[in-house]
């Protein structure tokens, strides 16, 4: 049969070319460090949860197409406490994930030959996602720090653009930005008539219990500012598939049209498990972010002496992004050797960048101390052998 290939020729996922490389790899255990996937299980609330929805006459129906209304009440209810400002049910659409929520949101927003502005290094779904729907992604290069700066990004608006975006903390770099420079992103789009998008997946892993910003408390941010949200990490149930978006009713009306035509509704097992976190496993969450903190602050003083020559540039949420010490070698060929001879899984940073800067992502999640002894180790090896 023929296939449509039209834009998405030549788009691969870059997670499944990853996984390719360790098919049939033998000859030591593999550490995966590529993929961001909780490494415990759910809390015991959420699980308990979940069996009593399962065994429930209605547990498999359909819910409300933005979703359950106890969900959206139930985090519109912590966005408001946590900013300081109301966010509303009616702001809140539950989605199968943070990836659906933005490939709602973009699809509201923008159509062929319009652009949307994403700061490098991009998350590369995010990327793949436009290029496929025929939009242009724009590259905002981000300051010496890695953080995007709004005023770099005025110069790149142009009557096309729809719609700039910005992951904090990042994917892949885990870098954060500020509310002060949030707020600088939200009030250039204001100026120019158009959404900042808000890709807050690892809100919860900032190390902080201050706000991420500030912007619910205009009263106007819901005419400017879009949130997309994920519980997967934050909740450890990535495979229960729900995010959400926050936005304006306006906006969310086409999105909700665009959800009954893909899914209808999130998985209700996943909409009844984030609730469930939300209100009865709040002490659970904040110990699980303890851990991944302290998962952080282990790797980053492992790496202050660039075992084998590679460099820790950015460490921050779920992702540490590293310099490798092979400049005259592409990135994908090193992300092969490492994972066929010493057996240790990255993501190369030219799955998040248009061009090769010698960079890699790692997932800090699975970096147990013993796995984190193990990780130095064969990077000082590979550094000698590659």
């Amino acid at each position: 049969m023929r296939l449509n290939r039209g834009v998405s020729e030549g788009i691969d996922s870059p997670m499944g070319e990853a996984y390719a490389l360790v098919e049939g790899v033998e000859g030591g255990e593999l550490l995966d460090l590529a993929q961001a996937a909780p490494p415990y299980p759910a809390a015991p609330e959420v699980v308990e949860h979940v069996v009593r929805v399962a065994r429930d006459d209605r547990g498999g129906a359909y819910t409300e197409v933005p979703g359950l209304p106890k969900l959206r009440e139930a985090f519109a209810d912590e966005l408001s406490r946590d900013h300081g400002a109301r966010v509303g049910p009616e702001n809140v659409v539950v989605t199968a994930g943070c990836n659906q929520a933005f490939g709602l949101v973009a699809d509201a927003l923008a159509g062929p030959g319009d652009e949307v502005i994403l700061p490098l290094p991009f998350y590369f779904n995010h990327e793949m996602w436009l290029r496929m729907r025929g939009v242009r992604p724009v590259h905002l290069e981000p300051g010496p720090d890695l953080v995007p700066r709004a005023e770099d990004a005025e110069a790149l608006i142009t009557p096309k653009t729809r719609a700039i975006v910005l992951v904090t903390p990042g994917n892949p770099t885990g870098v954060t930005v500020a509310p002060e420079g949030i707020a600088a992103f939200a009030e250039l789009a204001r100026r120019h008539d158009i959404a900042l998008v808000l890709d807050e997946t690892y809100r919860s892993f900032r190390g902080t219990g201050a706000p991420s910003h500030r912007l619910y408390s205009d009263p106007g941010w819901a005419g400017t500012v879009v949130t997309l949200h994920s519980f997967s990490k934050d909740l450890a149930i990535p495979g229960y598939r729900v995010g959400a978006v926050v936005a304006s009713p306006a906006l969310n009306r086409e999105i909700v049209k665009l959800m009954d035509c893909i899914a209808i509704c999130a998985p209700r097992v996943g909409q009844e498990a984030a609730w469930a976190g939300l209100t009865l496993a709040t002490g659970w969450r904040a110990d699980r972010a303890r851990d991944i903190a302290l998962r952080r602050a282990r790797l980053t003083e492992a790496m202050a002496p660039a075992p084998g020559g590679f460099e820790l540039l950015t460490c921050g949420g779920f992702f540490a992004w590293l310099r490798h010490p092979f400049a005259g070698r592409p990135t994908p060929d090193v992300v092969r050797a490492l994972a066929t001879e010493h057996h240790t899984l990255l993501l190369p940073g030219t799955a998040f960048l248009p061009d090769d800067r010698s960079t890699l992502r790692l997932s800090v999640s699975n970096l147990t101390p013993a796995a984190l002894a193990t990780f130095t180790t064969r990077l000082t090896k590979a550094g000698a052998a590659l």
